[in-house]
């Protein structure tokens, strides 16, 4: 494996998994960390657990912290060893905080983060920044890419720069252009357009949260609110009819040609309205095939566009591309896309892994490539 020398005992590379956060994510990342751990292998890595409580507190997560959602309770961190992470390049990694705690060389000699991290203060650019200032080599896209995959109303408006296509949309803006939540900014006229039923949703969020779908106009004030409880900023999206189609990509070997996976499909069972959130973790109410059922044409073209969607946010390391499959006007297939996410679920459920393990790519040597990419530079490449 390339990049800095390693800092690990007998020669490993010594990674630091950070999890949790602020964002309403929390739970989601600590799954997510909890399998990415798992999948690393003790002979080649030294881990070092740093947890971020949902008050923004950096701890030194104790081995035996749950990660992993039982008996429908969602983990969290909840406390450990409080550290910070070293502004200085040549500090290269984490500090205790603890009166009269020495620095440890398993905290300053940290080869590479994996910010396993979900929603705002982690996907979007924000830890992205200071890995960079830290001078830290870290898994997934930096701090631009980050930010506007994050943001959907700029992760639309780049998509469609580069041709691809996107579903009607509206975000709350008032005459002067500023951000407001206020329902009665969206106009009859705008209601005509979009139609119903519509989602209304937080810009920067993830995981479905503070997501609805609303059926009547009546419902819409609460839905605003709803959203705005996550994020200020709140996009109203017109229904996409269509087949749920995700597709991951990674960056390429030694820095080659972005890959796409095979892409699958989610089906929601009877009675199932929509994919929200407890229906993503919580509830035994979707049926996932891994891989789609596609002809080779519709594979081709959601692989195609996945792979442009992640350069056209100038995405590194990995992506995961959300579409929505169905017939246009015309008769012809109408490929939507509905978002991109720069650090998708990896969870045990999570589509990104099984969509690479049908594609022979199993859960380990995902993380491994991901690890390697970062230490090659791919996370740090053109800033």
């Amino acid at each position: 494996m390339s990049g800095r020398a390693a800092g690990g005992t007998a020669g490993k590379v010594r990674i630091a998994v950070v999890f949790g956060g602020r964002s309403a994510e929390h739970s989601i990342s600590c799954v997510s960390a909890g399998s990415v751990i798992a999948a690393l292998d003790p002979d080649r890595y030294e881990i070092v657990r740093v947890g971020i409580t949902s008050d923004g507190r950096w701890v030194l997560a104790d081995p035996d912290q749950p990660l992993a959602i039982t008996d429908g309770k969602l983990p969290e961190v909840t406390g450990g060893t409080a550290v910070a992470l070293v502004g200085d390049p040549a500090g290269r990694g984490f500090a205790l905080l603890e009166p009269g705690a020495a620095i440890g060389p398993a905290l300053t000699g940290v080869d590479v983060v994996f910010p396993v991290l979900h929603g705002a203060y982690g996907e979007d650019g924000t830890i992205q920044g200071l890995l960079e200032m830290a001078g830290l080599p870290y898994v997934g896209s930096g701090v631009f890419a980050s930010a506007a995959s994050m943001d959907k109303e700029f992760t639309k408006k780049l998509l469609a720069a580069a041709g691809l296509p996107q579903g009607d949309h509206v975000v709350l803006r008032d005459a002067t252009g500023a951000v407001r939540p206020d329902p009665d900014l969206l106009d009859e006229a705008a209601r005509e357009r979009l139609g119903l039923p519509v989602f209304v949703k937080p810009s920067r969020a993830g995981s479905s949260i503070g997501i609805t779908k609303v059926t009547d106009w009546a419902q819409f004030p609460e839905a605003v609110a709803t959203a705005a409880a996550v994020d200020p900023k709140v996009v109203v999206e017109a229904s996409v009819p269509g087949r749920e189609i995700e597709c991951g990509v990674l960056a390429g070997v030694g820095g080659g040609v972005p890959e796409a996976s095979l892409p699958a499909e989610i089906r929601l069972r009877p009675g199932v309205d929509w994919y929200d959130f407890a229906a993503k973790y919580l509830d035994d109410s979707v049926d996932f095939d891994v891989p789609a059922d596609l002809p080779a044409e519709q594979t081709a073209a959601v692989q195609e566009a996945s792979v442009r969607a992640y350069q056209a946010l100038d995405c590194r390391g990995l992506a995961r591309v959300d579409f929505f499959l169905g017939t246009g006007s015309d008769g012809r297939d109408r490929l939507v896309i509905n978002e991109v996410n720069t650090m998708p679920g990896f969870t045990p459920i999570s589509m990104f892994p099984r969509m690479w393990a049908a594609s022979g790519v199993s859960y380990p040597e995902l993380v491994d490539r991901l690890v390697r990419s970062a230490l090659d530079g791919g996370s740090r490449a053109g800033r």
